[in-house]
């Protein structure tokens, strides 16, 4: 078999880089799925036409990207995985870590995906789906009296959101909703956005909830795409008048050093 030719990038990539492209490449085009066994090193040296230093460092990087695993033993070997959700957020949320996500750029895209989420989903959930929904509302069905229950209502809210977004046949967009409820959800914990109760903010979420669930059971999506928008907006005005509040009140009186 003549060695796959491995093409250059505008990027430079190392030789390893490339060969790791090479791999996934010939992965996709060959229709493995996660579990599939790659060749052994030797073929992938002959395919390749690479060291086997180059063969071992492509392997660790496709490793380090969660699109490998390696098995030692018997029936051992280099195996195709999928990357987990998890560990996709995780990722992608490293990259976001310094650039000091705002409220106002969460609910930029929250406001945009969202509606067309409930849209989309209006008539076609399950009775057990709805309930299931209906279910996590009944973690902030009564104002919370302390700052911990205060904090644990905000993570509940945004997980209807994300049970809503899991719910969807489009594994982009499922993805995306959920990310972004995860990073409100870490902006909320990390700037402690939970510590001056807003029964505004509780009343108003769960109603706009409550009749989102009665829009997807009844199957109309205008309504359903209606009342997330409205709630998508309330929720940022809320927001951030909550991190305006918190912000003035942590701030030092004058004079004090």
């Amino acid at each position: 078999m003549p060695p796959a030719t491995i093409r250059s990038t505008p990027e430079r990539l190392s030789r390893p880089q490339q060969v790791a492209e090479a791999i996934k490449s010939w992965v996709m085009a060959n229709g493995w799925r996660p579990g599939d066994r790659l060749p052994s090193e030797a073929e992938l040296i002959e395919r390749f036409g690479m060291a086997k230093g180059t063969i071992r460092e492509a392997i660790r990087i496709l490793e380090a990207q969660g699109l490998v695993k390696s098995r030692t033993g018997p029936g051992g070997g280099v195996f195709v995985h999928q990357v987990s959700e998890e560990r996709a957020t995780a990722l992608l949320g490293n990259y976001f870590y310094f650039q000091h996500l705002t409220i106002d750029d969460v609910y930029q895209i929250r406001v945009v995906l969202e509606p067309e989420l409930a849209a989309s989903l209006a008539g076609k959930l399950s009775e057990a789906q709805l309930r299931a929904l209906e279910e996590v509302m009944t973690c902030y069905s009564e104002p919370a009296r302390t700052a911990e229950e205060e904090r644990a209502q905000h993570l509940a809210s945004l997980r209807f959101h994300a049970l809503l977004a899991e719910m969807s046949g489009n594994p982009l967009l499922r993805f995306l909703i959920r990310f972004i409820a995860n990073m409100l959800a870490d902006i909320t914990v990390s700037r402690k956005l939970y510590a001056q109760p807003n029964r505004e903010l509780w009343s108003s979420g769960l109603d706009y909830q409550s009749r989102l669930v009665t829009a997807l059971r009844e199957g109309d999506a205008d309504d359903a795409r209606r009342i997330l928008a409205d709630h998508m907006q309330n929720a940022h005005r809320l927001m951030r008048l909550q991190e305006t509040v918190l912000t003035q009140r942590f701030l030092p009186e004058k004079g004090i050093i």
